[in-house]
């Protein structure tokens, strides 16, 4: 699994079973269509994705969010940046988590200075403005790589919400 991985299979799980084609993924995720199509079978290969390489398999990948990604992809907050929220920072969790910390994806466009924390993608900034869904799982995912007990729980129960329609 690489980092990219994680965030299309978010991505495909955003759309809510919607029809969807590799060159918009790409496009939306601001990743080439060859390596989505080289994620998508690496996905596929882990079992993570059905023989059509259209559908999650949404059990495997919550247990692998759950149980593995902080393992597979951890993270040391960074430096003071500018950035956009993640974490605990991202609106939907800053109302249930009093934190006097902030974490941030750097870039300079953001709304707020926070400890940098690095996405799993580059692109992540960009595809969280369009599809605000994608923004709350990648969140979540990063409270998984930096949080404590009371805030990993919490997000994993908001991650199932979504993840097992």
């Amino acid at each position: 699994m690489r980092p990219q991985d994680v965030i299309i299979l978010l991505k495909v799980i955003s759309l809510n079973d919607q029809p969807w084609h590799i060159k918009d993924l790409a496009f939306s995720l601001s990743i080439s269509a060859s390596e989505v199509s080289v994620s998508l079978s690496r996905s596929h290969a882990a079992g993570l994705l059905d023989a059509s390489k259209k559908k999650v398999s949404r059990q495997a990948f919550l247990l692998f969010i759950q149980y593995g990604l902080r393992y597979v992809f951890p993270q040391i907050p960074g430096s003071m940046v500018i950035g956009v929220p993640t974490a605990h920072s991202h609106p939907f969790y800053k109302s249930q988590i009093l934190s006097e910390i902030d974490y941030v994806w750097p870039d300079n466009a953001g709304p707020i200075r926070g400890f940098a924390i690095q996405p799993l993608h580059s692109g992540v900034t960009k595809a969280v403005a369009q599809d605000p869904i994608l923004y709350k799982l990648l969140a979540s995912i990063d409270i998984l790589r930096v949080g404590r007990n009371r805030e990993v729980g919490l997000a994993i129960e908001e991650l199932k919400k979504h993840i097992l329609l």
